[in-house]
Formats: C-alpha cells, sequence, structure tokens
C-alpha cells in the first residue's frame, strides 16, 4: 500500500494516474493547502519542501521500513522502478523518457505554473509579467508539439511518466491562453490521453 499525500494540482494528478494505470494499491490522504495542511510537522517529516504531493511506500524493495519520498519526477521515477512500468530498461528509450520528464519538470511545469499564478491569481496585473510567461508557455507547446508530430506519444510509441508528467499540466491549457487547435500534434495526444482509462479513474477519485 502507498500513502500518496495529495491535492488536486497538476503535480498532485501525476502520482494518482500513474497509480490507477499499474494498479498499485494506494490510499489518498487529502490536504487542504489553502489551509496550509502542508505546514503541519507531521506532514513536514514526510516532505521537507511543504509542497505536494509525497508518497510513503510501506513496502520498499529492500524489504526495509516504511520509506517517504518529496517531489513528484522523483516519485514517478521510483514507481516506475518499483512496478517495472511505464519507464523503458532499454537504454535509448529509458534515457529518452527521462529526458522529458525532466523537460516538464524543469519547464513544462514551473513556466505553466508562473502564467497561471500571474495571468490568474495574481494580486495585481503585471503585464511583463503575464506576457513573459505566456510567450514562454507558447513556445514549451511548440516544442512539445514538434516531438508529437513523429511519435504516438512523448517519448515514443509506448505511453510512459513523461506523459503522465505532462499531460495534467495541459489540462487547462485555456488558462494558459493556449489554444490546442494551434498545437495539432499536442492536441491528438491530449485528447488520446484524457481518454485512458486510467486517467478517468484518476479523475473521478480527484474529484470524489
Amino acid at each position: 500500500m502507498i500513502d500518496v499525500y495529495y491535492a488536486p494540482t497538476p503535480n498532485g494528478h501525476k502520482i494518482t494516474l500513474f497509480l490507477e494505470e499499474t494498479g498499485l494499491p494506494y490510499q489518498l490522504h487529502r490536504l487542504d493547502i489553502s489551509a496550509g495542511d502542508q505546514f503541519k510537522p507531521a506532514f513536514l517529516a514526510i516532505s521537507p519542501n511543504n509542497k505536494i504531493p509525497a508518497i510513503v511506500d510501506n513496502q520498499p524493495a529492500d524489504g526495509g521500513a516504511p520509506f517517504s519520498l518529496f517531489e513528484s519526477g522523483a516519485i514517478l521515477l521510483y514507481l516506475a522502478e518499483k512496478t517495472g512500468q511505464l519507464l523503458s530498461h532499454e537504454l535509448r528509450e529509458r534515457h529518452t523518457t527521462l529526458q522529458w520528464l525532466f523537460w516538464q519538470m524543469a519547464g513544462f511545469g514551473p513556466m505553466l505554473g508562473q502564467n497561471h499564478h500571474f495571468s490568474q491569481y495574481a494580486p495585481e496585473k503585471v503585464p511583463y509579467a503575464i506576457n513573459r510567461y505566456r510567450t514562454e508557455t507558447a513556445r514549451l507547446y511548440g516544442v512539445l508539439d514538434k516531438q508529437l508530430q513523429d511519435h504516438r506519444y512523448i517519448a515514443g510509441e509506448q505511453y510512459s511518466i513523461a506523459d503522465i508528467a505532462t499531460y495534467p499540466w495541459a489540462v487547462s491549457h485555456e488558462k494558459q491562453d493556449i489554444n490546442l487547435a494551434d498545437y495539432p500534434a499536442v492536441q491528438r495526444w491530449f485528447n488520446e490521453t484524457r481518454t485512458r482509462p486510467a486517467v478517468e479513474r484518476a479523475w473521478r477519485r480527484a474529484n470524489g
């Protein structure tokens, strides 16, 4: 059983998407981040950066005590290695997947997050910041579109943790001032991904 400390944010969705895809048993522990649950000592003992998601694996492969982990990319890599799923063991495919996972972690998540903040939530509208992050968001969608023109999924022909990491951030494309029709390869991938049974289950559980 995996304990998942969670809120229904893009980073939180990554973990439930993986777990639903693989069928690994898990229990959700919802945190109200608007109420400051992420700053409580019990959670900080698991996630010292006071961010969700975090997990506790109660049956780690080494047979030792329960193992806690934070940071969504690290969690996806850990779970992929634990299950042997959604990350190839073949050298080239594996590292292609990892480079796109890290691309999401370093760019497609943080830049889109700044887009959300300055265009949707900032108490003061700062045109420079809004334009900066919308421009970078559009560039990143262009990078993704080019990759998907020649591949069914982000890292190749197999669905992987790279897709799981990226998809939840693309869900809010309208709030990012992105029209997916301008990125037809992304649109094709997005529509295929959102109808996967595991994705539908993860979204229902998030909203349940």
